[in-house]
């Protein structure tokens, strides 16, 4: 045992909740700065929102405790980011995890490059990358990758939103994009490369931000070094911040006694109505008290003959006596 893993082991765990924005060095995988946070936090129970490349920067929200339970807000949510893009020069992998193999003459202006990138605004499939963490069999792509063997993937519909031109040096091409879950900013840039008839791999990529979550807000691990416990708790966000795009539902004190200790309520039209004029396809709820304490999400099912308020998710603290 090593000191670093001896002294891990002998850290007393807090059983703390909530979010932290962090704010992810190039060089590590999410895995890897969601381990050195939780040490950092003495966090008992951890998890990520989605992972970022470990080339890649910027926003990663980290959930610690209750908040694991609405991490999957996150992952449904659309994020934008700011990525470099090397023209002429295409890699395997799409960016620089691997050398490039073959290189093309560079003949773009600014005219072509916004002509160009206005054309991949908008609802599209995109075929997943071989070097991805998608698993076919049980085996993830990238591994079958490394071994030099290539299977079909499924293109899957993805949006993207918006695509901002930034700057162009004559090589180097940075744009902003913001887009819905699944999309590959990898397959992205080599997407626009082709288009512009010289192709392209990533050599930076940065989110900036997710769900209503900014870049600007986050806290790098070294800033967190420099805290002390006190300190690094006062940075983390509640655990209703991964879902405010919900709907609220405030119940009265018998209502929350019996949501609280799982049983169901009935959901009449004017508590539904309230909800699909703000999300109009949505049937989850954030849950709180009459005093504003957050108590869950809940759904509205129909499959009774009378519709019916029932809990998805509860904070553990929410059972009342």
């Amino acid at each position: 045992m090593n000191d670093a893993t001896a002294k891990n082991a002998r850290q007393k765990r807090r059983a703390i909740t909530g979010v932290l924005l962090l704010d992810k060095p190039a060089g590590i995988s999410s895995t890897n700065a969601l381990g050195r946070a939780k040490w950092l936090f003495r966090a008992e129970k951890g998890g990520h929102t989605g992972t970022l490349d470990p080339f890649a920067t910027g926003l990663l929200p980290l959930c610690f405790g209750e908040a694991t339970k609405f991490s999957r807000f996150m992952l449904d949510a659309d994020k934008t980011y700011v990525a470099t893009l090397k023209l002429g020069s295409r890699t395997l992998t799409g960016d620089t995890e691997s050398e490039p193999f073959e290189d093309r003459a560079i003949n773009v202006d600014l005219e072509k490059i916004h002509q160009t990138l206005s054309k991949f605004v908008g609802s599209q499939n995109q075929i997943p990358p071989m070097h991805s963490a998608l698993k076919r069999d049980g085996v993830a792509l990238y591994k079958l990758a490394r071994q030099g063997i290539e299977v079909e993937r499924e293109p899957r519909a993805i949006t993207i939103f918006a695509i901002n031109f930034v700057s162009f040096d004559g090589v180097f091409l940075v744009i902003e994009t913001k887009v819905s879950k699944g999309t590959y900013i990898r397959v992205l840039a080599e997407d626009i490369g082709e288009a512009l008839g010289c192709g392209a791999h990533l050599t930076a990529l940065r989110r900036t931000a997710t769900a209503g979550y900014s870049v600007n807000d986050a806290a790098t691990l070294e800033a967190l070094e420099n805290l002390n416990l006190e300190q690094r708790d006062q940075l983390l966000k509640p655990a209703d911040s991964l879902c405010l795009a919900l709907p609220q539902i405030i119940l009265d004190k018998n209502e929350e006694l019996i949501f609280c200790n799982g049983g169901w309520l009935s959901a009449p039209h004017e508590r539904m109505a309230v909800a699909n004029e703000n999300t109009p396809n949505a049937n989850e709820y954030n849950i709180y008290s009459e005093g504003g304490r957050f108590l869950g999400v809940a759904e509205i099912t129909l499959a009774h003959p009378e519709p019916r308020l029932i809990s998805v998710r509860l904070m553990a603290t929410g059972k009342v006596d």
